[in-house]
């Protein structure tokens, strides 16, 4: 069980590694006006999403899956449980937010300015002092 938490933090790492990065991307994308750059940008959000946040997701989730077969219903029954469960779909949401915005930017139709971006960067922070906060200090 121990090798797979090891794993689990290691891919959830990973994954927290590209949601930060992603948006940082974007601010950067944003505020490109070069053809040259905004080619640049489109290679390195989708090589950034494809073939590192993506995977480290679903082998996060995976691990994370397999740690709560363990003791599915102790863990169920725990209420900070279920607060890092709602976090890690909010998570998977934002995930799948920032795939739906790199098709935007891929297809040239972005409409928003760099400082969206810049605030969308910080949410993840919150989620992950928050799945921190739960897993360590386990408030209720």
């Amino acid at each position: 069980m121990l090798w797979i938490k090891a794993f689990h933090i290691i891919a959830m790492v990973c994954w927290f590694a590209g949601i930060f990065y992603l948006p940082r991307l974007f601010v950067y994308h944003a505020m490109s006006e070069d053809e040259i750059s905004k080619e640049r940008f489109k290679i390195m959000e989708r090589k950034l999403y494809r073939g590192i946040a993506t995977p480290s997701m679903v082998i996060t989730v995976a691990l994370g899956l397999w740690l709560l077969s363990y003791n599915f219903s102790g863990y169920l029954a725990q209420g900070w449980m279920h607060a890092k469960l709602t976090m890690v779909i909010a998570l998977i949401g934002y995930h799948f937010y920032c795939g739906h915005l790199l098709k935007v930017f891929k297809e040239d139709r972005n409409q928003r300015s760099h400082v969206f971006y810049r605030w969308l960067n910080e949410a993840p922070v919150l989620v992950l002092v928050g799945v921190v906060i739960m897993v360590v200090v386990r408030p209720f």
